[in-house]
């Protein structure tokens, strides 16, 4: 799938700024599929003439005699958008689609080290990012945008070739009576807020993030400095909670509800369990086995009463550390 708007650029004509009309004209009449052409201006961003330009000046009443001996720069546009190499297609169709109404379909120039490299036409351009919309669909979760478990695996396996990497299994707990008591709306916006916050927070580009699905998240990191990143999960999952719950629930620290047993008494509000499979004291040999240990270790994240992170390294964090308080453990 191309992304960038380079990858999509094809050669441009291009002409000297002294070239004249009868000569583009000629160029236009041999390129038949040729929507526009490409005026060099050293030291300056190229200038443009499209072909129906060209033709609609040369309609007017004397306009053939006026232009055809005369430099193609009288009648080029002076400022075409003119865009980087290594842009995103996404970014440079926002771009595009602000122009005003009689540039909107001009063709993009696309420059690569100061140097204009090609162009990309408005058909081009909206195919391209039709196929980034339908490849995003099979590959990114529905309900947060976020990459789902295709591209998970493929950045667990190429985090296996890194020296460094710890992996974050995030998972929500309690979710479930959260679901069922404030409607499947408000489950929805707790999934969706806490995949904005999480996405917050892995920014850097060394760091991944994905959805494996439900109340579970994924993070990837290039180093073992988990503690800090955690405390920040931990504690913006808190300040969440403040615009999810209602006041009554929050002040007593639980919901009243059936678990998982059948049973109804008081249910926890929900608290994060985090996981972290790091190569720092043991190598791994595949994805399935990093989600092997994580699974050993969020049943120990479970067993601790409010939130809590532990690594296979030996790092436990819990909701004590944030002076948050923390209430009686209950089925999950």
């Amino acid at each position: 799938m191309f992304t960038i708007i380079g990858e999509i650029a094809e050669p441009v004509l291009i002409v000297e700024p002294d070239t004249r009309c009868n000569e583009v004209d000629a160029l236009f009449k041999l390129h038949r599929q040729c929507e526009g052409l490409a005026i060099r201006r050293p030291g300056m961003e190229p200038a443009l003439m499209m072909r129906v330009g060209f033709y609609q000046h040369l309609a007017t009443h004397y306009g053939y005699n006026l232009y055809m001996g005369r430099p193609i720069r009288l009648l080029a546009k002076s400022q075409p958008l003119v865009v980087d190499y290594y842009e995103s297609i996404t970014d440079v169709s926002v771009k595009a689609m602000q122009r005003s109404d009689e540039e909107l379909y001009d063709l993009l120039l696309v420059s690569k080290e100061g140097e204009l490299c090609g162009a990309v036409t408005i058909r081009q351009l909206l195919l391209a990012v039709a196929d980034i919309r339908t490849e995003s669909a099979t590959f990114m979760n529905a309900l947060t945008g976020l990459p789902g478990n295709r591209m998970i695996d493929t950045h667990l396996e190429l985090a296996l070739e890194q020296p460094q990497y710890s992996v974050l299994y995030i998972d929500l707990d309690y979710f479930k009576t959260y679901n069922d008591i404030y409607g499947f709306k408000m489950g929805d916006r707790m999934i969706q807020e806490t995949a904005n916050c999480l996405s917050r927070i892995f920014v850097s580009p060394e760091h991944f993030l994905g959805h494996i699905g439900g109340d579970d998240f994924i993070a990837i990191m290039n180093s073992y400095e988990v503690e800090s990143v955690c405390q920040i999960i931990l504690e913006q999952l808190e300040q969440l909670k403040k615009e999810l719950y209602h006041a009554d629930d929050l002040q007593l620290g639980y919901v009243m509800a059936e678990d998982r047993l059948g049973n109804y008494g008081p249910i926890p509000l929900v608290t994060l369990s985090i996981a972290i499979v790091s190569n720092q004291q043991r190598l791994y040999v595949s994805a399935d086995e990093i989600a092997g240990e994580a699974a050993r270790i969020k049943k120990l994240c479970k067993s601790i009463a409010g939130h809590a992170a532990c690594s296979n390294s030996g790092i436990r964090i819990t909701a004590a550390t944030f002076a948050i308080g923390s209430h009686p453990s209950y089925p999950m």
